[in-house]
């Protein structure tokens, strides 16, 4: 089981979270399905995701999404998830 805290910034506000939960084991080969997943319940486009991403995922436990991330234009700053140790 796992859990990923996604969260919404705006002018250094959140605007909008959830906490994503798992029952299955964490994979990174599935981390775009579940960024996926997350940004549909958030209601917003999902970013490109990168080896970079999913590297600093894996070492810091949690990533930053920019608003370059995004094919689509964005109302918000940034995408921030969080692994929840």
């Amino acid at each position: 089981m796992f859990r990923i805290w996604a969260k919404v910034f705006e002018e250094d506000h959140i605007v909008k979270q959830i906490t994503y939960e798992q029952t299955e084991r964490f994979a990174y080969a599935d981390f775009f399905r579940y960024l996926a997943e997350i940004c549909d319940a958030l209601d917003i486009p999902t970013p490109l995701l990168l080896k970079a991403h999913v590297f600093n995922y894996a070492k810091f436990n949690h990533v930053v999404f920019k608003r370059a991330d995004f094919m689509e234009s964005v109302e918000f700053d940034k995408l921030v998830l969080e692994n929840i140790l």
